[in-house]
């Protein structure tokens, strides 16, 4: 394969950036985007001066106001959010039509035939987006799409102060799996802290000692996943950038080999779909309204139901029990059925509903 050169942007502190744009004497303060402490509203995102009092993004902000009681807690303006991302967004395509867009402030670019040394590349991006849109933004740039978003992470994690990290962080080709080593196994994608327990249970703490564990043996216990993360420990990733288009739903669906009456079995298979459309749904940086049902019976007599949910999400219990909801009230005990599926409609890019949508 051809040597890419991919980066990865994360805007620094976005929704609180924005305010910053909006109200310039926020600079240099202690404040949050959050709900009202009365209404149990958590905070979406939080200035690094405010994070020198340890608040923290999903802090209940009564919290946040206990750790700072000079803590300014700014309402949310969603409005101003998308247009500074579409900004940012249009900016970058101004760069590379290979753009993939994985966040409300986040995108991967794939640079490799821009004739630039990467470093150089990665500082006039980050110059131009400050310049011309007052947004600060970290950036990672590796040779694939997991040690780039890895190297924005620990250039941010490195950052001390109350001013943006504005970090660059570098990893030359070759070197990708010698940078990822000694971080903590749970910066690796795919591992989330039931993950890294199990792995902690075989003596695996960090990524390299993922990297040096038979692949056979991962497979073993994680299945494919397993494959999937010790590529990853080793730096290999593969993945294009894609260019996403408009998603305008998600779904699953699995026609049986034979028809199925077991409750136990359907609720389990809607389960399972619930689970990919939902991790479907977050890759794509979206969140849904709606939630459909679809039952074929033997006779092929097709059936479709849908819910409205009371708040766009992309939380797969939500997703998961209106499906089921939907279930019940269609399915009948003992009733034979050939085929069902579940899908997300009305989608939204994540970040238009507060307790939604935190920041990193």
């Amino acid at each position: 394969m051809p040597l890419r050169t991919i980066i990865h942007l994360d805007l620094d502190a976005f929704f609180c950036a924005v305010e910053e744009n909006l109200n310039p004497e926020l600079r240099g303060k202690p404040f949050a985007v959050g709900g009202d402490p009365r209404q149990r509203g958590v905070v979406s995102s939080c200035s690094y001066a405010a994070r020198r009092y340890g608040v923290r993004s999903a802090m209940p902000v009564a919290r946040a106001l206990h750790l700072c009681p000079q803590l300014l807690v700014i309402p949310t303006h969603y409005a101003e959010y998308r247009k500074a991302s579409r900004m940012v967004m249009q900016h970058l395509r101004g760069i590379t039509p290979w753009v993939e867009q994985i966040s409300i402030d986040e995108a991967f670019l794939d640079v490799s035939e821009i004739e630039h040394a990467p470093e150089l590349l990665a500082r006039r991006l980050q110059e131009s987006i400050w310049q011309e849109l007052n947004l600060p933004c970290s950036l990672g740039v590796a040779s694939n799409k997991l040690v780039a978003k890895v190297a924005t992470e620990v250039g941010k994690s490195a950052h001390e102060g109350v001013t943006p990290p504005n970090a660059i962080t570098v990893v030359p080709p070759g070197m990708e799996a010698e940078f990822l080593a000694p971080l903590p196994a749970v910066m690796l994608w795919g591992i989330g802290t039931k993950t890294a327990a199990r792995l902690a249970e075989l003596g695996l703490y960090t990524i390299g000692d993922i990297a040096r564990y038979p692949a056979a043996q991962l497979m073993r216990l994680f299945g494919k996943s397993g494959y999937r993360m010790w590529r990853y420990a080793n730096g290999i990733d593969n993945r294009p950038v894609e260019v996403v288009h408009e998603v305008k739903s998600i779904s699953q669906e699995e026609t049986f080999a034979r028809d199925v009456s077991d409750a136990l079995q359907l609720r389990q298979t809607l389960l399972n779909q619930a689970r990919r459309v939902t991790q479907r749904l977050r890759h794509n940086g979206m969140i849904c309204r709606t939630v459909k049902l679809k039952i074929r019976w033997p006779d092929f007599t097709t059936i479709t139901r849908q819910v409205t949910l009371r708040q766009p999400c992309d939380e797969e219990e939500i997703i998961a029990s209106a499906a089921l909801g939907l279930f019940e009230q269609t399915w009948r005990p003992k009733q034979k059925v050939r085929l069902i599926g579940m899908g997300v409609s009305n989608l939204e890019i994540r970040g238009q509903q507060l307790s939604l949508w935190i920041e990193t």
